[in-house]
């Protein structure tokens, strides 16, 4: 399994960046991801570069124009037509783990970096499946939540993790955090692992680590651990929006 985004972006030069590290970068040396980042620049209609106009009926700032963005989007469609268009937008829907499962799905995205104070809706209601925010914040421009989405995309490409059991048992991926974890030495500066873990008997420490993250939500996601008590046990791990 392969995945090819491309980045359609104002910054082409930012990207790989740090996705050519740590599991992003041996996913790319492996063949399993590759990104291509396009300047939305080249698509321009004058020598200036211009990708951006006054928005109509006034208002603060600037919008991402119409043309650009088509004609970006139609030539990277033409190379693959079934190619889903991802923009960044401080407005879209909240990026969760189940969204990056669904995503990992296919087999090219094209990943738009939203900037200026947003952009024509036409090229929304034309181009784009999915508006997404990677949360209630505003930053200066779609270029680090493109990197945020990419990376917990592409760690859930088969081959990618060292350990393929490491994605299915971690925070998000159901409605619970993660429980706590303890590695070597079992004592340091007074402090101890729980003898739980260090009992053998493993259906005693998935009972434990079961309890501990339920109680780590409660208390630090309320909101999470209303909807994990929600649903019934046979559908709690499955991520829902």
């Amino acid at each position: 399994m392969k995945l090819h985004i491309d980045v359609l972006t104002l910054f082409p030069e930012l990207f790989p960046g740090p996705l050519a590290a740590s599991i992003t970068g041996r996913a790319m040396s492996r063949g399993l991801l590759e990104i291509d980042p396009v300047n939305l620049r080249d698509f321009s209609h004058d020598e200036r570069g211009t990708v951006d106009d006054k928005p109509y009926g006034g208002g603060p700032g600037m919008l991402m124009k119409v043309e650009p963005l088509f004609e970006a989007t139609d030539f990277l469609k033409a190379r693959s037509p079934g190619a889903k268009v991802v923009l960044t937008t401080p407005r879209g829907r909240l990026f969760s783990q189940k969204l990056a499962r669904e995503l990992v799905g296919e087999e090219r995205l094209i990943v738009v970096c939203g900037h200026y104070e947003g952009v024509d809706q036409r090229y929304i209601d034309s181009r784009v499946d999915y508006e997404v925010s990677i949360g209630d914040y505003v930053l200066t421009n779609g270029n680090l939540p493109a990197m945020v989405m990419i990376d917990a995309i592409a760690r859930l490409l088969p081959g990618a993790l060292g350990c393929e059991e490491s994605s299915e048992d971690e925070s998000h991926t159901g409605w619970l955090l993660e429980y706590p974890q303890y590695t070597r030495p079992e004592e340091y500066e007074g402090l101890k692992v729980p003898e739980i873990l260090l009992s053998g008997d493993h259906g005693k420490i998935a009972a434990w680590r079961r309890q501990e993250a339920e109680w780590l939500t409660m208390r630090r996601r309320p909101e999470l651990y209303a909807r994990h008590r929600a649903w019934p046990r046979e559908i709690k791990d499955v991520n829902k929006d």
